[in-house]
């Protein structure tokens, strides 16, 4: 701690990255990446883009990436917000719309920047527990507050809310603005896109990070009705005009575009969840219902530290979230097909000794 601080830096308990680490013949199976490569269309509009044009500010307003996501989605370019990530999105949204007199609700296990943003931005919070099976009860919800944040599928579960659910959530809170974050919706979840016509205190938070393989890259977006939009940008624009920079725009509005690429990579990591789900059944774990990129799951004798540690020694990396409900469960990216044949070897080979 330095005598230079703020006072709100020593306070602040920052987001913790999933690791990064340069081990030859790694298996990463920790950050939630996709297993496969952007759009080739995307990779040729970067290699088109970076000329010299790169000398010039970027749009500050990414029209060209907006409009094509509100066609996508069957919206306007006005109700679409862009980030350099969800996370920043995100960040721009807790100030923006999610700081009032009563306090924000979201789950006890879910996302841990949530909590971050809270410190930083000195916002009131709740965290509802889920029950027993892990699963977001909305019911618990119906108190008052002054805005709602729940990821679908939730993360770190991978578990997934119908619907109608969530549009029955939005009813029942007219007044408060309701955050609904799909990082993973594309590998299975129903996305709340929509309602927005019909609920004007919904926003919707997205990313090309996963079902796009963008993590690299950077790109976010909000969806929403006008109101919502300008809030995000004002904000924005107070912070910096330019989050996104010509190379992300040019690729992103590609890989939206490119339609058939996205149905054939979201599909194979679908069938390898499912295929790993059985391995993993089969090796005596309690798997969580998956509707993500992800499985969620520890085994009924072997600590979650334990094998977490036994897997890195054998170069495959998973993920452990230390928190009291969830300490034994590892959170298991969907790599390839080989990459997960890697890991039920090395985890056959662990149960075994």
């Amino acid at each position: 701690m330095s005598r230079y601080w703020s006072d709100i830096v020593s306070k602040l308990r920052p987001y913790v990255a999933g690791e990064q680490p340069r081990i030859p013949g790694l298996v990463k199976l920790n950050t939630n990446e996709n297993p496969y490569g952007p759009s080739p269309k995307a990779l040729e509009a970067i290699g088109q883009a970076a000329d010299e044009r790169l000398r010039l500010y970027p749009d500050p307003a990414a029209t060209e990436l907006r409009e094509a996501i509100a066609a996508r989605f069957g919206l306007t370019a006005e109700e679409v917000f862009i980030g350099n990530g969800s996370d920043e999105v995100l960040a721009h949204t807790f100030q923006a719309l999610l700081k009032h007199d009563l306090p924000l609700l979201y789950p006890d296990v879910t996302y841990s920047f949530y909590p971050t943003y809270c410190l930083l931005y000195g916002i009131e919070a709740i965290e509802i527990p889920v029950d027993e099976q892990f699963r977001i009860k909305l019911s618990d919800y119906d108190r008052s507050c002054g805005a709602i944040i729940i990821p679908n599928p939730n993360a770190p579960t991978g578990i997934g809310l119908p619907l109608a659910e969530v549009e029955a959530l939005l009813a029942a809170h007219p007044d408060a603005v309701v955050v609904i974050d799909e990082a993973y919706v594309d590998f299975g979840g129903e996305s709340a896109v929509p309602l927005i016509s019909k609920y004007p205190n919904l926003l919707v938070v997205q990313t090309l990070s996963k079902s796009r393989s963008f993590a690299g890259l950077r790109v976010g977006f909000a969806l929403g009705q006008r109101d919502l939009i300008e809030a995000l940008a004002r904000v924005k624009d107070s912070f910096n005009s330019y989050p996104l920079d010509r190379l992300a725009q040019v690729a992103a509005t590609a890989a939206i575009k490119d339609e058939a690429w996205f149905e054939t990579s979201r599909r194979k990591v679908i069938a390898s969840r499912k295929s790993l789900v059985g391995e993993l059944d089969a090796l005596d774990f309690e798997i969580l219902p998956s509707q993500a990129n992800f499985v969620f799951a520890r085994h009924k004798s072997r600590s979650g530290a334990e094998l977490l540690a036994a897997l890195r020694e054998r170069a495959v990396l998973v993920r452990l979230f230390a928190k009291p409900r969830i300490a034994d469960f590892l959170r298991i990216s969907i790599g390839t097909d080989e990459e997960c044949a890697r890991l039920v070897s090395a985890l056959k080979e662990i149960l075994a000794a």
